[in-house]
């Protein structure tokens, strides 16, 4: 693309902060506002939401966007299904990075769940299950089934109860750190969304080790757009 319009990306992930990197100071990289704020990029940083698909279209016709760049997290479906409505009402392309998900190994246990009620339903013959599921376990803290000892994993710490520890804690994850996690915690079974990512791919080999069940929450669907990478580099090339 020899002269590229005004880009918005919409962020918060590893790929998106990869794309923002090489962007130039007319474009904008744009987090939802959870999670460290880049610093040292060239192009205009934006937190916050927009109020929805209608104002996110409103924000690209105010600021000229002529290109969306959705790199947001394989599970921020809403966000996604915003960009693309937006990009439709604009008039303009709508490019996405679709991060494959992990695909399970030999040795594997993966259980394959499609909501919070799944979760809770496979959890029952359990005792110390460990959530990697985000903030979402955090609603349901108070109807932790008898005999059952929740370990949240989140970006941010926050309070649990008696029967819940929350760690705050941020990717790369190392091997070790996990190994020992699963043994200080008595891990019996893992909860993960499918990612992809590498940065949080060591827990799988952990439970793969311990011979673990893993709960794997299905990916939602996401809506079509006119270009869709499966990297980074691969966007970057094409712009």
């Amino acid at each position: 693309m020899l002269n590229p319009p005004r880009l918005l990306v919409l962020g918060g992930t590893g790929e998106g902060l990869a794309i923002a990197r090489q962007l130039p100071a007319s474009a904008i990289y744009s987090l939802a506002g959870i999670g460290r704020v880049p610093e040292g990029l060239a192009c205009q940083v934006r937190v916050g939401g927009y109020g929805g698909a209608e104002g996110l279209a409103a924000f690209m016709r105010a600021q000229g966007i002529g290109l969306l760049i959705d790199a947001t997290h394989p599970y921020a479906a809403q966000i996604s299904h915003n960009a693309a409505w937006a990009a439709e009402a604009c008039g303009v392309p709508c490019w996405a990075v679709r991060r494959p998900g992990w695909q399970p190994q030999a040795g594997d246990d993966w259980r394959e769940v499609a909501d919070w009620a799944g979760v809770l339903a496979a959890l029952r013959p359990f005792a110390r299950p460990l959530f990697t599921l985000g903030r979402e376990p955090l609603q349901h803290l108070g109807s932790i089934p008898a005999g059952q000892f929740w370990t949240l994993r989140a970006l941010e710490a926050c309070p649990g109860n008696a029967r819940c520890e929350v760690i705050g804690a941020r990717g790369p994850f190392t091997l070790e750190g996990e190994r020992a996690l699963f043994a200080r915690c008595q891990v019996d079974v893992l909860i993960s969304k499918n990612s992809g990512s590498g940065a949080t791919e060591p827990k799988l080999q952990v439970a793969r080790e311990l011979g673990l069940p893993v709960l794997v929450l299905r990916r939602p669907e996401l809506p079509v757009v006119d270009r869709s990478f499966s990297s980074a580099a691969a966007l970057l090339a094409a712009l």
